[in-house]
């Protein structure tokens, strides 16, 4: 009996299909289809609104005390168009759909995939918590437990986590805990696989993927220090001083703390005992060895507030430590929440007189693959492409795990 043609719907599927199992970090985060786009097609720069929890203080006393609501929310920009491009002739279309998508989709597909993730690791930038040693490959369950416990004070649920490493620090992992008294089915699978896996030490999965991405500290250096009390709540910016060079900089990403400044639970609001960690969001040159209003994440709120990140405001001349040596570059391994990530695709503009075209969407992810006949060289050249935003909208629901 003759194969039947496959069709443009089924090809889409099948690599949408191939897509998401070549995801690696993209396939445990919170991801958003936005189906207002559907008929005239999203373009790179429109945005969603995404609503954060509300959170307010807790009264003593059977006193009222009402509260207006303290709901925020953050924008999620579609700033990604991402597309592969293939070709297939018609007598490739007369293939089984599973030999058409080996042959043809998987190598091309696998390769989109690889490019997203390393997309959406750079969410690393967003994430202000931090353990492990900035030089040393990752390779006791201290650094697990340690990520876990981040989590834990910052008040991210228990499930599901996540743990993303690159490939030097599984291997690490794997021959670092081989040891443990593990069920057996774990340890026959990583002797197997030579991968940590699933369940283990309060993550649901442990995955490899090589596309966690290095993080180059600014060349920041000297006796750094708060230059002028901060008294506000909610402030945003800081100013340093004493900086060794009078150009020195900072990159968006890089890690600090400042002495007397401790994280507080957002629940409790009393202090979890160490540092808060601070996270550079833009990119700046010192001018005059000091940094002006230098953006960082947290918000600076006190326990005063219903949105506390700190213990106390900082004070003028407190130390500020960054993590890491300067103008050096380190793995940024990543424990999550599902939903301290959010990825959101939308659909793009479906051509007509085309020779083929289909949008498809499942598990949150639009894509479009089209096909045209170029008269100019006589080919069928196909693109499939992917639009997508993608932020760390709940940064204390992750951590960082520096190689």
């Amino acid at each position: 009996m003759a194969n039947s043609l496959l069709t443009i719907d089924m090809i889409t599927r099948k690599a949408l299909e191939i897509l998401e199992n070549n995801l690696v970090i993209t396939r445990n985060i919170n991801k958003q289809y936005d189906d207002s786009f559907a008929v005239e097609g999203a373009k790179i720069g429109s945005t969603l609104r995404i609503r954060l929890p509300d959170r307010a203080l807790v009264t003593d006393g059977a006193a009222l005390q009402v509260q207006d609501d303290n709901e925020q929310f953050t924008t999620l920009t579609v700033a990604s168009q991402k597309h592969i491009g293939v070709n297939f002739t018609s007598a490739e279309l007369t293939l089984s759909l599973d030999d058409f998508a080996e042959r043809v989709l998987k190598p091309r597909v696998s390769q989109l995939a690889a490019s997203v993730d390393l997309d959406v690791a750079s969410a690393y930038r967003g994430i202000a918590n931090s353990v492990g040693t900035p030089g040393t490959t990752p390779s006791t369950s201290l650094v697990m437990l340690q990520a876990n416990q981040k989590m834990n004070e910052f008040a991210a649920p228990s499930s599901p986590r996540y743990l993303t490493v690159n490939p030097a620090a599984n291997a690490n992992l794997v021959e670092g805990m081989k040891g443990f008294f593990n069920p057996t089915d774990i340890i026959s699978s990583q002797f197997k696989n030579g991968m940590m896996g699933t369940g283990i030490l309060g993550f649901d999965e442990v995955n490899m993927s090589q596309s966690i991405r290095l993080h180059t500290t600014g060349s920041r250096s000297g006796t750094i220090l708060v230059n002028g009390a901060v008294s506000t709540q909610g402030q945003a910016t800081i100013n340093l001083d004493g900086l060794t060079g009078a150009t020195d900089t900072v990159t968006a990403g890089d890690v600090f703390t400042i002495n007397g400044v401790f994280a507080v639970n957002p629940q409790t609001r009393e202090s979890t005992g160490s540092l808060q960690q601070f996270v550079v969001t833009a990119a700046q040159t010192a001018a005059g060895n000091a940094l002006a209003n230098m953006a960082i994440y947290p918000p600076i709120y006190t326990p005063a507030s219903a949105l506390a990140t700190v213990s106390a405001f900082p004070a003028d001349n407190a130390v500020v430590t960054f993590l890491g040596a300067a103008s050096t570059s380190f793995p940024q391994n990543i424990a999550y929440h599902k939903n301290a990530i959010t990825m959101a695709t939308a659909d793009l503009l479906l051509p007509q007189g085309v020779d083929m075209a289909s949008r498809q969407v499942h598990n949150g992810m639009s894509m479009r693959i089209v096909r045209q006949y170029d008269i100019n060289n006589d080919r069928m050249p196909c693109r499939i492409d992917i639009l997508y935003g993608f932020k760390t909208i709940r940064p204390e629901m992750a951590c960082r795990v520096w190689g």
